[in-house]
């Protein structure tokens, strides 16, 4: 008969799987590292198998704990969902929320499914559009919320975060070097266009536009392909990429603030409850806005 895996334990296990020490692990669940250690062999036991390589210099997963983790974080997932639905007073109603290309993904995804899943009375229609049709929108009326990238400059109703725009090239590539430089553009809409071949033609450096699109994906393809440089959100850059420096010959852009606005109109509990897992979103995703 097999011994039930406690949640705790599997707890412990993503936590040494994340931080890669049964040390920094025990700081994470505030315990001490010979707890862990002696949890992680009661896991070990259960499983009938290794879980660890265990080093010197720290620990890494085997194939089965990799496996384990795996699992692991669905079975927690589902857990805290439960958990949360049977502490959290039903909505009910629908949102409507706007939010910018770039950060459907690495910030908005996770917490608007568990949004859904835990509140299954509020239908959640979601917006993706540039900053300003976004804003422009909440302003009519047809929106509830809106996740915006605006200037420094602009006085904001609540700053989620700060994420630098920067120009950003392919690591493998050297379009930054052409005569003329080739840079990839959004279309209308996208707040640093301007300022962007404002600064180029400020600093007398010559360039083309070699590749306009509509979509952050089609702008990350240029850069990676190196068709093309282009100035994006430090936090959307793709893996394959750097951000140019001044002694690159690429002064900085201005600089940008991620915001959220509301329509004081439509001041519900559900939205309420929506734009408080998105603050949650950027705290845990992106760095923080200075005090």
């Amino acid at each position: 008969m097999y011994a039930p895996m406690e949640s705790e334990l599997l707890r412990t296990l993503i936590a040494v799987a994340d931080t890669g020490s049964f040390t920094n692990a025990a700081e994470r669940v505030e315990r001490t590292q010979s707890a862990v250690s002696m949890q992680m062999k009661k896991l070990e036991a259960i499983a009938g198998r290794p879980l660890f390589d265990r080093r010197a210099r720290g620990v890494s997963l085997t194939s089965d704990g990799e496996a384990l983790v795996a699992r692991a974080r669905r079975i927690l997932s589902l857990l805290d969902q439960a958990t949360e639905a049977l502490r959290t007073k039903p909505l009910h109603g629908a949102v409507r929320v706007g939010v910018p290309e770039e950060y459907t993904s690495p910030v908005l995804r996770n917490i608007l499914t568990r949004f859904t899943q835990i509140h299954s009375g509020v239908h959640v229609t979601i917006t993706c559009e540039t900053s300003e049709e976004l804003l422009a929108s909440l302003s009519e009326g047809s929106l509830d919320l809106a996740v915006a990238v605006v200037p420094d400059t602009e006085t904001p109703a609540e700053v989620l975060a700060h994420d630098s725009t920067v120009w950003v090239a392919a690591a493998q590539h050297l379009a930054q070097d052409q005569t003329p430089v080739p840079i990839a553009l959004f279309e209308q809409g996208c707040w640093w266009r301007d300022p962007a071949i404002e600064q180029l033609e400020t600093s007398g450096k010559p360039f083309r536009v070699a590749y306009v699109s509509r979509s952050l994906t089609g702008i990350q393809a240029a850069v990676s392909s190196g068709i093309a440089i282009a100035a994006m959100s430090q936090s959307t850059m793709p893996p394959d990429s750097r951000a140019l420096r001044e002694q690159d010959g690429f002064p900085p852009l201005r600089a940008s603030r991620v915001v959220l606005r509301t329509n004081p109109d439509r001041d519900t509990h559900a939205v309420r409850s929506l734009a408080r897992s998105i603050r949650e979103a950027f705290v845990s995703a992106l760095v923080p806005s200075a005090a």
